[in-house]
């Protein structure tokens, strides 16, 4: 017997009712079929001067942060740096659209990003030195921890953009992801959760082309990261990574969005990690050399560098100036990695628990026990040698 055949079977409706369809167009959320641009394009003429100026000059300073963290690295001053040259553009971009009460949520290769919003360069490296978590106080700067785990930062973002809101704050939240995190469970929560509540939120995807050594042809078949969001219920915008303009102008109208209380939007920049993942990376057992020749022609230092020279802005006195300020950056933060941190011991039970438990009060004992006979030990060694 069939489903027709069934008493009944006029009253029968095999298509739902209306309401498990909450959004019946999705042509508004898709993204456009090519990444957006300004650089090179007529819409440079609608650019206010003094901002491109400005993002020229944090990309110079970013470019020579990035190199002088990567040497840092191989002097044993880091223990690892997550370089991201060749996507400066994307992160100067991510700390200029935030007002002073917003909050960014990086992941650990957007340390450029924390310190062109004005973190303590030093600081923004403690993490990756090993000599304390965080290395900051995240509420003082409205930056939350560099987030080593994958994607863990987005359920993170949409929590206190939808507490912000619910409090009746002014306050967006942009959370930065790579490609790679985008496999994660955490991805697929955060956007649900953020549009389901129409959280005002931003994620900033900045797909570099791999996720350490798999490249994002491996990690899904969507035509690209940005129509994600269309699954989800929110806009998807995708945009030239490189073309430092272009993000600020994407990311500013997201950020302006989710502050009008119209919901998140998922912005997808494609740009290319230049260097290794890390300094514990070998890019050349999966990528080619020449791949990254092709890059380099459209780095985003150069792209906006011609552009502004070619209209006039900028000169090579300009660029000298620029290339100046970023020395003096990176000699004080040389000088001041070079310096040996004083650590506290005991300080690792102190922000674990606001009230110890008994466990973590019996290890700092012990640990105090140690540091104690150390101290004698030595103390009585000098005695001896006197």
């Amino acid at each position: 017997m069939t489903v027709q055949e069934l008493p009944g079977a006029a009253a029968y409706r095999p298509t739902p009712p209306p309401a498990w369809k909450p959004i019946t167009d999705p042509a508004p959320l898709l993204p456009d079929p090519e990444p957006y641009r300004v650089l090179g394009t007529d819409a440079v003429a609608d650019v206010d001067p003094e901002l491109l100026l400005r993002l020229h000059a944090e990309l110079v300073r970013g470019r020579r942060y990035n190199a002088q963290a990567t040497a840092l690295t191989k002097q044993g001053r880091l223990a690892v740096y997550p370089s991201s040259t060749g996507q400066e553009a994307c992160e100067i971009a991510a700390a200029l659209v935030l007002e002073e009460r917003d909050w960014l949520f990086p992941s650990y290769r957007d340390t450029l990003a924390a310190v062109a919003r004005g973190l303590d360069p030093v600081e923004a490296l403690t993490l990756l030195r090993g000599d304390r978590h965080t290395g900051y106080d995240p509420r003082e700067h409205r930056i939350a921890p560099l987030c080593t785990p994958l994607a863990t930062q987005l359920p993170h973002a949409v929590g206190l953009a939808h507490a912000a809101r619910l409090k009746g704050d002014d306050v967006v939240a942009l959370a930065m992801v790579g490609d790679g995190g985008t496999s994660e469970g955490d991805f697929h929560e955060a956007l649900n959760f953020a549009a389901v509540w129409k959280a005002p939120v931003v994620f900033f995807v900045q797909n570099n082309g791999f996720a350490i050594s798999v490249p994002l042809a491996k990690q899904t078949a969507a035509p690209s990261l940005a129509h994600k969001a269309v699954g989800y219920g929110m806009p998807g915008r995708l945009v030239d990574g490189n073309d430092a303009a272009a993000v600020h102008q994407v990311l500013s109208e997201a950020v302006a969005r989710a502050r009008r209380g119209e919901g998140p939007t998922l912005v997808e920049a494609v740009t290319y990690r230049m260097e290794a993942h890390t300094n514990a990376d070998d890019a050349t057992r999966y990528r080619v050399d020449s791949e990254v020749e092709a890059w380099k022609a459209h780095d985003p230092v150069r792209l906006l560098e011609r552009e502004l020279t070619g209209r006039g802005l900028l000169d090579d006195e300009g660029i000298a100036r620029a290339k100046e300020a970023a020395e003096r950056m990176a000699a004080a933060l040389r000088d001041r990695m070079n310096a040996d941190p004083e650590l506290a011991p005991m300080d690792l039970f102190t922000h674990v628990y606001a009230e110890q438990t008994g466990q973590l009060r019996e290890q700092a004992a012990v640990l105090r026990a140690e540091l104690d006979a150390e101290q004698d030990h030595d103390e009585h060694g000098a005695e001896a040698g006197r």
